[in-house]
């Protein structure tokens, strides 16, 4: 028996020892359990521009950062309609909280295609949390490894990660780029421990300013090979699980999507309450008795509502299919960045409705719309919201050829 498959065995193991998976309204509970904490915080999330250390700890022990990663490292490995809905739900509470738990879930669905002692090596430890963003970079092929120099940044969490990651165009010794089985430049992810590099503070920023998504850099850094992968290659993957037939751009749209759509809702239940209670000066009624604002709360409650089941819904339809064939198609992965791209606009509607319409108090930051009004603006200028998006997947329902880069 060669080492490899031995390790493989144990894995199998291991996966059938760990226990049942809590089911989605057992998370949606955690979240529920953390309001509190959360809510509280939310003050100092904003001012220091980053997630304390005591909700970081919460996250842990509710396993809201093990969303996504495999059985066998005693992840959740959940259905993608369940990690979306946990997103929302953190988002509701706090929008940068959100976006650092759907990135770091993301990163994790790395162990997949790693082997399974490296993977047990980096997310074994009940604190790990891996965290990476793009960057200018080149990955040098040297004995054993690669020798890695860039900079990176948008490394949302990072303050609390353990490990880091840098995706790197791959070259050879000579200088020549390293060539794919497609024919394009190779492009692998390199891995190592986040002690390796520090962060720099560059996250000053309008919205999801407690994501703290700094940058770091190195400067012709051995990377061992067994560290890096090419991510969401199928050719590498190792765990055959459902889950990780989605490449993780897919499950980022998703869930990005999703922080856009709980902070919309929680800004559209925050002016139906304002309406309840407020009469603008100059007034003679309540702004619930107006029959604008009556119009535009329901416009914007079958707006988010409409947006939201759409995204659900196919996103519930493509995993039964990927449960069913054991393949996610392109057509699926258009479909999901489709809906995605759709609901953060929709979101960002509903939420500048429900800040122009509060008036004068939307403008406080104690308030329920201030910050989230920043936070919503910002996930629209992020990659995932782009509206380019809508570009490609028209190309692809046209026939044409659709750049999949970002799919």
């Amino acid at each position: 028996m060669t080492d490899e498959v031995a390790v493989l065995r144990r894995h199998a193991m291991a996966v059938s020892s760990v226990g049942p998976v809590p089911s989605r309204h057992e998370f949606l509970e955690r979240v529920a359990k953390l309001a509190p904490l959360l809510s509280a915080a939310v003050p100092e999330i904003d001012r220091a521009r980053r997630v304390p250390d005591a909700v970081h700890a919460a996250l842990l022990e509710a396993g809201l950062f093990r969303l996504l990663l495999p059985r066998g490292l005693d992840g959740s490995q959940v259905d993608p309609v369940t990690f979306v809905q946990v997103i929302e739900a953190v988002a509701k509470l706090d929008a940068s909280t959100a976006w650092c738990l759907c990135q770091g879930s993301g990163c994790s669905m790395v162990a997949a295609y790693l082997r399974p002692e490296i993977a047990h090596a980096m997310f074994g430890a009940p604190d790990a949390v891996l965290a990476w963003g793009p960057g200018p970079a080149r990955a040098v092929a040297c004995a054993g490894g690669y020798r890695l120099t860039g900079k990176w940044a948008f490394a949302s969490g990072g303050r609390h990660a353990t490990w880091l990651g840098a995706h790197a165009p791959v070259f050879e010794a000579d200088g020549t780029p390293r060539l794919d089985a497609t024919g394009k430049q190779a492009v692998r992810t390199m891995l190592f421990p986040a002690s390796a590099t520090p962060l720099k503070d560059i996250w000053h920023v309008m919205g999801l300013r407690g994501t703290a998504s700094d940058a770091y850099e190195a400067d012709d850094m051995f990377v061992a090979q067994d560290y890096t992968v090419a991510r969401d290659d199928p050719a590498e993957r190792r765990d055959p699980a459902h889950l990780y037939c989605f490449p993780s751009g897919s499950l980022y749209a998703s869930g990005f999507a999703c922080v856009a759509l709980g902070i919309a809702r929680a800004m559209l239940d925050g002016f139906i309450a304002l309406a309840l209670e407020k009469t603008p000066r100059g007034y003679k009624h309540k702004l619930a008795e107006n029959a604008v604002v009556q119009s535009k709360i329901a416009q914007a409650e079958a707006q988010l509502g409409a947006a939201r089941l759409y995204l659900m819904s196919s996103l519930e339809e493509i995993w039964r299919a990927v449960v069913r064939t054991g393949e996610l198609t392109l057509e699926q992965r258009m479909q999901i960045r489709l809906q995605s791209t759709w609901a953060i606009h929709q979101a960002k509607e509903v939420g500048d409705m429900a800040y122009h319409a509060a008036g004068a108090t939307a403008i406080f930051d104690n308030g329920p719309f201030e910050r989230r009004f920043r936070d919503l603006h910002t996930v629209t200028q992020q990659l995932q919201g782009r509206e380019s998006h809508y570009e490609t997947v028209g190309q692809f329902l046209l026939g044409l050829d659709a750049d999949t880069s970002w799919v």
